[in-house]
C-alpha cells in the first residue's frame, strides 16, 4: 500500500539535515568538529532549580497529572515574575499558561487561533517553527523582512495591505531576534498593537532571548505597550534565561481570549509538565533572577572572543546586541558557493558546524549562524580554522 501524507509533504527539506550528517560522518572518522550549529545552550541550570525537582521528585503527591494549564502557584509567580521586571499586570488564571517549552506553546496556540486558508504574518529569515507552525495549520504565509533593521521591518508591516474581509489572523513577532539577532526599543512595538488594533491582527510575540541582551541594551515586552494585551500574547522560554534548555519548560500570558484558546486545546492534548518541573520553576522565577547576569556574561564573552576572530580572519560581521547567536553574511568571495555548500565548506575545511541561513528561509540565502555554544576556548580554536580556511 502507497500510502500518502498531504500534510508531510508540505513541509520543505530539512536543510540542516544535510550538515547534521556531515558532522556526523567527519566525527566518525575521528576528526575534532567545533559544532556551533544548533542553538543549544550548554551552561548548568542554577543549583537552587536543580535541587528543588531533586526534592519535589521525592515526594509521591508529584508522581500524579498535573494539570495542562500548569499549577496555580506557578501560574501565580509568572504574573509576579512579569509585574517585577516590566511593570505588566498579568491575571494568573486568566492571562498566564504555563507550555511544554515555548515551542509547544508556540505551535499550539497556532493551531487554536487560526483556521486552514488564514493568513499569518511570519519574519522572513525566522525561526523554523514561527513558519512551520502556521504552514502545518494549513495558513498562507505573508513574509514580513527582518535582515535589513527594524525600520525596514515596521515600513514593510505598514505596507501590507488587504481588503478588511481579507486581512491577516495572526502577526508573528519575536525580537531578539533568531536567527538575524535583530533588537528593538518600546516605540516599534507601540506602532505593531497600532497597526494590529487597527487591522485587527493578534500579534503573537515571542521574547525567548528577553535576558540575552548585551552593552547595555535591555529587551521590552510588547505587553509594556498600553492596551497590548488587547491584541497580544507574549511566549517564554525558560531554556536560555535559566538554562533550562532540556527541561521544556515556557508560558504563555497576555490577551485573555488566546490564552482561553490555548488551555482548551492542550486541556485535550496534555496533562502539563513533569508537576517536580513546575515547582521547580517557580523557584528559577522566584529566587534566581541573580543567576541571570552571571549567565547572559558567559554568552557576552563568547561573543567577543568569536566577533574578534572573524574580525582577524578577514570576515567583517557586526557584534550583536542579543540573543545567543551571531549572524554574519558569507564574505564577498566565497558568495556565489550559496549558504548551504559554506557552510559544508566550513565543516569538511575548517572543522566548524555552523547553520546554513537558507534553513530559516528565503531570506537567509546568503548567511550563516553561530550559536555560541561552546567555551571561549573552543570558540578560539573555530575561529583558527576558519581563519585558515578564509585565507588558504
Amino acid at each position: 500500500m502507497d500510502y500518502r501524507f498531504p500534510l508531510i509533504e508540505k513541509l520543505p527539506p530539512y536543510v540542516f539535515a544535510v550538515t547534521n550528517q556531515l558532522k556526523m560522518e567527519a566525527r566518525r572518522r575521528g576528526e575534532d568538529i567545533i559544532d556551533l550549529g544548533m542553538g543549544n545552550p550548554d551552561l548548568a541550570t542554577p543549583d537552587p532549580i536543580v535541587d528543588k525537582l531533586c526534592d519535589a521528585a521525592r515526594n509521591p503527591r508529584n508522581h500524579r497529572y498535573s494539570a495542562s494549564k500548569g499549577i496555580p502557584n506557578l501560574r501565580l509567580e509568572i504574573s509576579r515574575w512579569y509585574a517585577r521586571r516590566y511593570g505588566v499586570e498579568i491575571d494568573p488564571e486568566t492571562e498566564a499558561i504555563a507550555t511544554i517549552g515555548a515551542k509547544e506553546g508556540f505551535s499550539h496556540l497556532i493551531l487554536a487561533l487560526v483556521e486552514p486558508g488564514d493568513k499569518v504574518i511570519v519574519p522572513d529569515p525566522s525561526y523554523p517553527i514561527h513558519s512551520f507552525a502556521a504552514t502545518i495549520a494549513g495558513c498562507e504565509l505573508i513574509k514580513l523582512p527582518i535582515n535589513e533593521g527594524p525600520e525596514t521591518t515596521m515600513d514593510a508591516l505598514r505596507k501590507l495591505e488587504f481588503p478588511r474581509s481579507q486581512q491577516p489572523k495572526l502577526l508573528v513577532l519575536s525580537f531578539p531576534h533568531n536567527p538575524t539577532t535583530a533588537c528593538v526599543d518600546l516605540s516599534f512595538f507601540e506602532e505593531a498593537v497600532a497597526i494590529a488594533r487597527d487591522r485587527g491582527y493578534l500579534i503573537i510575540h515571542d521574547l525567548a532571548y528577553a535576558d540575552l541582551c548585551f552593552d547595555g541594551y535591555q529587551a521590552p515586552s510588547i505587553l509594556q505597550v498600553k492596551g497590548a494585551k488587547d491584541v497580544a500574547v507574549e511566549m517564554f522560554s525558560m531554556s536560555k534565561s535559566y538554562s533550562m534548555a532540556g527541561w521544556r519548560m515556557g508560558f504563555c500570558v497576555g490577551n485573555k481570549q488566546a490564552v482561553y484558546a490555548l488551555t482548551r486545546l492542550k486541556s485535550y492534548l496534555d496533562y502539563g509538565m513533569f508537576q517536580p518541573i513546575q515547582i521547580a520553576g517557580i523557584i528559577a522565577l522566584r529566587d534566581c533572577d541573580a543567576y541571570v547576569p552571571e549567565i547572559v556574561e558567559v554568552y557576552r564573552k563568547r561573543r567577543d572572543v568569536l566577533i574578534k576572530g572573524l574580525h582577524a580572519a578577514g570576515w567583517q560581521v557586526p557584534s550583536p546586541k542579543g540573543t545567543m547567536f551571531v549572524w554574519a553574511k558569507i564574505p564577498e568571495h566565497f558568495a556565489q558557493m550559496g549558504s548551504l555548500e559554506f557552510a559544508k565548506q566550513l565543516i569538511l575545511k575548517a572543522g566548524v558546524a555552523v547553520s546554513p541561513g537558507n534553513g530559516f528561509g528565503e531570506s537567509g540565502e546568503g548567511y550563516v549562524r553561530f550559536a555560541l555554544v561552546e567555551n571561549e576556548q573552543r570558540i578560539a580554536q573555530a575561529m583558527r580554522g576558519i581563519k585558515s580556511f578564509l585565507n588558504d
